[in-house]
């Protein structure tokens, strides 16, 4: 008897990031994170920036994720992020240029006529939510 998959789909408002059947999906939600297996019960939630780490034939498969929304319902987890992007595609020279990003964006917070605070803010968490997740699986085994 096979066992039963989740269709895990990460969506950004850029593009598709990834789709796939995998065997459960870690996430991180403004209530904390959760874990989803086959059979979860239907869910909609506010997405927290983390890590969302699926997990495929006891392999994991990490990105780094900001903002959004994730549907659960019917083996199927839809998840609508601002940001998500695989591990592995978070170059050292993206990090490098999110970690100047971040040091731009807020010198840039100190001139109050000009910031546009909620860009700001959702900028500086995608910065940093890309340089904290790539240092934490930095040395760690994934897909």
């Amino acid at each position: 008897m096979a066992t039963k998959k989740l269709k895990l789909k990460i969506v950004t408002p850029e593009r598709l990031v990834f789709e796939q059947d995998v065997d459960q999906v870690t996430l991180p939600t403004k209530e904390g994170e959760i874990t989803v297996l086959p059979d979860h019960v239907p869910l909609v939630a506010s997405l927290a920036s983390g890590d969302l780490v699926a997990k495929e034939n006891g392999e994991v498969i990490p990105f780094a994720l900001s903002g959004g929304f994730v549907e659960i319902n019917n083996n199927e987890v839809a998840v609508l992020a601002d940001f998500a992007e695989h591990v592995a595609d978070i170059t050292d020279d993206a990090i490098e240029k999110a970690k100047a990003r971040s040091e731009e964006l807020k010198a840039k917070m100190n001139d109050k006529d000009h910031v546009d605070f909620e860009h700001f803010e959702s900028e500086l968490e995608r910065s940093l939510t890309r340089v904290k997740i790539a240092d934490k699986w930095r040395k760690k085994k994934y897909k």
